[in-house]
C-alpha cells in the first residue's frame, strides 16, 4: 500500500465499478463544495493497470475524482493498493456499501460479478453480513428484463410484491408488457402496479395441497420457491392451476368418506349442497353426510350436512319407502377437457374459421346470412343509431332468428334474407352526432343507395333557426322569397314557402368529403391487413422470405379466388 500524489485527470475509471446509477445533482454539488473548502478528506483507492499498463485504475472514489476535476485541482492524493485476485470486486462492493447503500440493481450486478469470479452465495452473504436468502432474492433480478433493470437503476423501483411478480414472469411476457407501460418523455414515472398486474399469474401454493408427492409427480407439478415470502412459512407454489386442481380433485376422489360427495361452489364461493340438505355446524352424527369441495384458493374443504328423513307411505315399511341417501346428487366427475383446454380449442377453432372465411367458396345468400349471424354474436358491440335504446347489438338477435324455421334449422328464402340484411344495416349504420355515429362509411353508404331522395323536408322553423344569416339568405336562392331586413322575417317567409314544398340543405346531402374519405382509406388500407389480427403472412404466402407487400397481395388474392 502506497500513498501518491497524481493528476486526477490521469486516473482511469473502472469498467466494473459497483455503483453504476447516477448520484443526485444535490449530492454532487455538496461533495464539490466540500472539496473546494477542505480538499479530499479520504484519498481514492487505485490499483495499477493490468496487462502492462503504467497508469492507475480507480477502485474506490469515482465521485471524489470527478468532483476534484470539477474543482480544478491539479493534484490529489491517492492510495495505491495491490491488485486483488478478483480484481477488487468484493473490496469495491464492501467499501461502496459502507459509504452509501447501493440500490438493488447495482447490488445485484455486483453480486453477479462476484458469482462469475467464483464466489458462492454463502460466502457473499458472510462478507456482506446478509442472509443467503437476501442474496438469492437479489439474484432474482437476473430474471428481469434488461430494459426494466436500466430504468430501476435510475431510482424508480417497484415494491417487493411487484418485483416478485415481475421476476416470476418470462422475459417474453415482460417485454410485451413493458412495451405498453414503459416510460415516456411526458410521463417518465413507470406504473409498476400496471406492469405487475399485466404479468400476474394465479399461484397455487404447496401449503394448500392435500395430495402427496405421488400425485404431484403424476400431474407434473414443479414447485417454485417464493424467495420474497416470509422465511417462516412454506412459500412453494406453482402456476399450473389445471394440474394443481386436477391433483386435488383426484385426492378427494381417493379419500372420499363412505357417505361423502364431491360438490362445487357457487359464484359467491359458497358450497353447493344437495336439495333439501341442512348443513351441520356442530358435531356430525354417524348418519350425516360429508361434502368435499375446492374453494377459490384451491384448498380442499369439508362440510357436513343432514338430509331430511323420508316420509313413510301408508302400507309400506321404512325400507320400501326409501331413505334420504337417494336424494343426494351424485358427485360430478372431473371433465375430460379442462378450462385451459377449452380455451385452446376456442383459439384453434377461431383460426380455422377465419381461414375458411377467407378462402372457402361461399354462395352469396349464405354469405349474407352469415353476415346477419355475425352481427348477432354476443361479442358484438354496436351503438345503434336506430330509434329507441338498442345499444350493444340488442336487436340483432331478432334479425338472425328470422332465418330459422320452426324446427330450429338454419333455413330461409331470399326475401327473408333481404329483409334481415336490411334490418341489420339499419341498426348498424348511423350518422347521428353521438356515440352511435358510423363516420364516413355511413355517408358512402347513403351515396351508394341514393339516400338523398329520402331526406325529409328541412324547411322548418326548428332547422332554419340553426342557420346563420348568410346561410339563411343563401337558402332563398331559386325561391320567390327575398331576404328581409330581419333574420326572423326571412326565416318565417321560408317556412311559409316550404310548407307545401321540399327543402334540403346542401350540407345534409350524402356527399362524402374527399379529404376525409382519402384519409380513412389510407388509414384502413395500411392497418387492416398488417395488424396482428390478420392471418399470418407466412401462412398466406408460404415463404418467410416473401416481402410484406407480396404477402398482402396474395392475401387479397385469396378473397378474390374465394369469391369466384
Amino acid at each position: 500500500m502506497e500513498l501518491k500524489f497524481v493528476d486526477p485527470r490521469s486516473l482511469k475509471d473502472n469498467p466494473d465499478k459497483a455503483r453504476r446509477s447516477k448520484s443526485s445533482p444535490q449530492a454532487d454539488a455538496l461533495l464539490l463544495a466540500t472539496i473546494k473548502a477542505v480538499g479530499i478528506v479520504q484519498p481514492p483507492v487505485v490499483a495499477t493497470e493490468a496487462d502492462g499498463g503504467n497508469g492507475f485504475v480507480i477502485n474506490e472514489g469515482h465521485r471524489r475524482v470527478k468532483q476534484a476535476i470539477a474543482a480544478g485541482l491539479d493534484e490529489i492524493a491517492v492510495l495505491v493498493v495491490p491488485r486483488a485476485e478478483d480484481g477488487g470486486a468484493m473490496r469495491s462492493l464492501v467499501t461502496t456499501i459502507a459509504h452509501e447503500q447501493l440500490n438493488p440493481v447495482d447490488q445485484w450486478r455486483a453480486i453477479e460479478r462476484l458469482v462469475a469470479l467464483g464466489w458462492t452465495d454463502e460466502a457473499i452473504g458472510i462478507a456482506l453480513a446478509q442472509s443467503v436468502r437476501q442474496i438469492k432474492k437479489l439474484r432474482l433480478l437476473a430474471n428481469v428484463l434488461p430494459a426494466m433493470l436500466d430504468h430501476m437503476a435510475k431510482g424508480d423501483m417497484p415494491d417487493e410484491r411487484q418485483l416478485r411478480t415481475i421476476a416470476a414472469a418470462s422475459l417474453d411476457e415482460q417485454e410485451e408488457v413493458w412495451k405498453a407501460h414503459k416510460p415516456t418523455k411526458g410521463d417518465p414515472q413507470v406504473s409498476w402496479w400496471a406492469v405487475a398486474n399485466g404479468l400476474a399469474k394465479t399461484r397455487m401454493y404447496a401449503r394448500d395441497a392435500s395430495f402427496g408427492d405421488d400425485l404431484r409427480a403424476a400431474y407434473g407439478i414443479t414447485w417454485i420457491e417464493d424467495l420474497f415470502a416470509p422465511a417462516d412459512q412454506d412459500s412453494r407454489y406453482t402456476t399450473d392451476v389445471d394440474a394443481f386442481l386436477g391433483a386435488q380433485q383426484e385426492w378427494m376422489t381417493q379419500n372420499l368418506p363412505k357417505k361423502g360427495v364431491i360438490t362445487e361452489t357457487n359464484s359467491w364461493g359458497e358450497v353447493k349442497l344437495p336439495p333439501k340438505a341442512e348443513r351441520v355446524y356442530g358435531t356430525p352424527k354417524k348418519s350425516d353426510h360429508t361434502a368435499m369441495y375446492l374453494d377459490r384458493e384451491g384448498k380442499v374443504k369439508t362440510v357436513h350436512f343432514r338430509m331430511p328423513e323420508a316420509k313413510k307411505a301408508k302400507g309400506k315399511s321404512a325400507e320400501d319407502a326409501g331413505g334420504g341417501d337417494e336424494a343426494i346428487v351424485a358427485s360430478k366427475p372431473r371433465p375430460d377437457v379442462t378450462r385451459k383446454g377449452i380455451e385452446m380449442i376456442g383459439d384453434l377453432r377461431t383460426d380455422a374459421l377465419h381461414q375458411a372465411l377467407s378462402r372457402a367458396p361461399i354462395e352469396d345468400d349464405t354469405l349474407l346470412a352469415l353476415l346477419v349471424l355475425a352481427f348477432a354474436g354476443q361479442n358484438v358491440h354496436v351503438d345503434s343509431g336506430a330509434g329507441g335504446d338498442f345499444r350493444f347489438g340488442g336487436r340483432f338477435g331478432r334479425h338472425a332468428a328470422s332465418l330459422f324455421d320452426a324446427e330450429g334449422q338454419f333455413a330461409f328464402d331470399m326475401d327473408a334474407l333481404r329483409v334481415a340484411a336490411r334490418g341489420v344495416l339499419i341498426d348498424v349504420l348511423s350518422c347521428r352526432e353521438n356515440i352511435s355515429k358510423s363516420g364516413i362509411v355511413a355517408i358512402v353508404a347513403g351515396k351508394t343507395i341514393d339516400a338523398d331522395e329520402f331526406l325529409t323536408n328541412m324547411g322548418t322553423e326548428d332547422f332554419l333557426s340553426c342557420l346563420s344569416r348568410p346561410a339563411l339568405e343563401a337558402s332563398c336562392t331559386d325561391t320567390p322569397v327575398l331576404p328581409r331586413a330581419r333574420v326572423k322575417d326571412t326565416r318565417a317567409a321560408l317556412v311559409d314557402h316550404f310548407k307545401e314544398g321540399h327543402f334540403v340543405h346542401p350540407s345534409a346531402l350524402f356527399a362524402p368529403d374527399a379529404v376525409v374519405l382519402s384519409e380513412w382509406l389510407a388509414k384502413s388500407a395500411v392497418t387492416e391487413l398488417e395488424d396482428e389480427d390478420a392471418p399470418d403472412a407466412e401462412g398466406v404466402a408460404g415463404d418467410d422470405q416473401v416481402a410484406e407487400g407480396k404477402a398482402t397481395d396474395e392475401f387479397d388474392e385469396g378473397y378474390r379466388e374465394a369469391a369466384e
